[in-house]
């Protein structure tokens, strides 16, 4: 298995707020995402389950380069970017699996429309849609769990929800996609 702490503390330094924030928050999302995998697994679909774990623990790795003091990071991008500094950062690794987490866990994926539209700064457009099985069982268990107050109970479906509303009716629709999939497991 990947050394995701050692991973991690190359950019956070454990102790510091940004790190707990971090570290709890996909500590959060990388159980639910492992236990849908296991149930996934179980049924006979094939999953893998240790690259899950990897990759829920390194999806918000980029947080540290923006500008959100609301979650004790300081960078200077915003933090749409998130995702996409991420993947940049576990690319620089090789870990380009990983880095496609990254990328492509915003909001429920984000269309080349939706980044027009909303005139988000990320360049170049292209879609950034979870994929894989993998990518989005990690996008959708990471939908539950926030980083403003990590270590919080998962949110309520509904809750979930009304948070991605404002990113338009499309975000919902692939949301409520993956909750078929993955809600009842």
């Amino acid at each position: 298995m990947l050394d995701y702490l050692s991973i991690i503390q190359r950019y956070y330094t454990p102790g510091n707020d940004d790190y707990r924030v971090l570290v709890v928050h996909s500590r959060q999302v990388a159980d639910k995402a492992t236990a849908i995998a296991q149930r996934l697994i179980d049924r006979g679909v094939p999953v893998d389950i240790e690259f899950v774990e990897e990759a829920a623990m390194l999806h918000d790795i980029g947080m540290c380069r923006t500008d959100a003091p609301g979650i004790c990071c300081y960078g200077h991008e915003p933090y749409i970017l998130h995702g996409v500094l991420g993947r940049e950062m576990l690319d620089a690794m090789g870990l380009y699996r990983h880095g496609r987490v990254c990328e492509r866990h915003t909001g429920a994926g984000i269309t080349a429309q939706e980044i027009i539209a909303q005139h988000l700064p990320i360049t170049p457009v292209r879609d950034l849609l979870p994929e894989t099985l993998e990518e989005r069982i990690i996008c959708y268990a990471d939908k539950f769990f926030s980083k403003s107050h990590p270590g919080e109970p998962p949110k309520p479906i509904e809750r979930v929800r009304q948070s991605l509303a404002k990113f338009g009716p499309d975000t919902i629709t692939r949301f409520d996609a993956m909750h078929e999939a993955f809600g009842d497991l």
